[in-house]
């Protein structure tokens, strides 16, 4: 962060730009404070450069100064209280940020309020606050917005087509920098896409993505902290991906979250375990990985980029390593010993 960009921070933050500017100042003005603090109140400097005049208080300089002090970004640095400093700001910033985001979440509570107001009032019926249609052009900016404001957990069923095209998935991969935990089910005709699988399923899975597959998936499906889902068209459902359902809270909403959790108890795990010995290679570990969900060798050499006789070449290595024969059996090792 640049030192010019701190005061429209610190706005952001709830200060105001001239306590904002004070802060600034007394950061910038070193140990001795006195010429920061009156630079950005417009106080007129008196008296010795980094103390207060004899008989003047703190409180002179204006509320400014009194509310960072009350906030805990600044203290006096001695006991006659005639200089002010700025103190390690970690649990003031935090109160302010805590105290932003519920005046953000206020606001968000009162628009919604106002909007289904609005709908109730034109007549729409009540049950359209439930589920909601989205077309056109405004699909993608209402996934990317949604997903980027979840905050504890993200479930999700995966199949194509997409919306996105099947790009990557940056917001994902910040979420789960973040510590929000994904939960993702593929159909295995997502995994079978080569390109797919590599810029979006195998970085997701590497940034901590718990993922499982099943040869299908019932409905595209994605649910945000149990609290909206989205649901999409499937290529058995259209030809053209064109259109999504947005799933308020509801019997609904529960009834599909509760069809995920079942689902996810049935599908086999996509990402490797704690017990995988340490000894394979990369290409070892991501055949490992593909073993389980079911796609053909020549899927696997494909989407691993590697040719079919190194691919039988990698596979008898690890038949030998794991005492199996057939392909099934090296699965079921795998699976059977915590490798996935």
């Amino acid at each position: 962060m640049e030192d010019e960009d701190l005061p429209a921070h610190l706005c952001r933050l709830g200060l105001t730009r001239r306590e904002a500017e004070l802060y600034e100042a007394l950061l910038a003005s070193g140990p001795g404070g006195r010429r920061g603090e009156a630079e950005a109140t417009g106080a007129e400097e008196t008296g010795v450069e980094g103390t207060w005049p004899e008989g003047t208080e703190p409180e002179d300089l204006g509320p400014e100064l009194t509310r960072l002090r009350r906030l805990g970004l600044v203290t006096v640095a001695t006991a006659d209280r005639r200089r002010h400093v700025p103190v390690e700001p970690t649990v003031a910033l935090e109160y302010l940020a805590h105290s932003r985001a519920a005046e953000v979440r206020a606001a968000q509570q009162a628009a919604v309020n106002a909007y289904r107001g609005w709908r109730r009032s034109a007549g729409t019926q009540r049950t359209d606050d439930l589920v909601e249609v989205v077309t056109g052009d405004s699909i993608v900016e209402a996934i990317e917005t949604i997903e980027a404001a979840a905050e504890r957990e993200v479930l999700r069923f995966d199949s194509p087509p997409y919306h996105t095209h099947g790009a990557a998935n940056p917001i994902e991969i910040e979420n789960l920098r973040r510590g929000v935990e994904y939960r993702v089910v593929y159909a295995r005709s997502a995994v079978q896409h080569a390109a797919y699988y590599a810029v979006n399923i195998q970085p997701s899975i590497a940034a901590g993505e718990q993922a499982r597959i099943l040869p299908t998936v019932p409905v595209k499906l994605t649910v945000f902290d149990r609290r909206l889902a989205i649901v999409s068209m499937s290529f058995v459902e259209a030809e053209a991906n064109d259109s999504l359902l947005l799933v308020h809270p509801s019997s609904l909403l529960s009834a599909l979250t509760g069809l995920f959790e079942t689902s996810w108890r049935a599908a086999l795990p996509m990402h490797l375990g704690d017990r995988v010995p340490p000894a394979l290679s990369t290409v070892q570990r991501r055949i490992v990985e593909l073993l389980a969900t079911g796609v053909t060798d020549e899927t696997i050499a494909e989407l691993l980029g590697i040719s079919r006789r190194t691919l039988s070449r990698q596979l008898e290595q690890l038949n030998s390593r794991a005492g199996s024969v057939t392909r099934f059996q090296m699965a079921l090792h795998a699976a059977r010993n915590g490798w996935i």
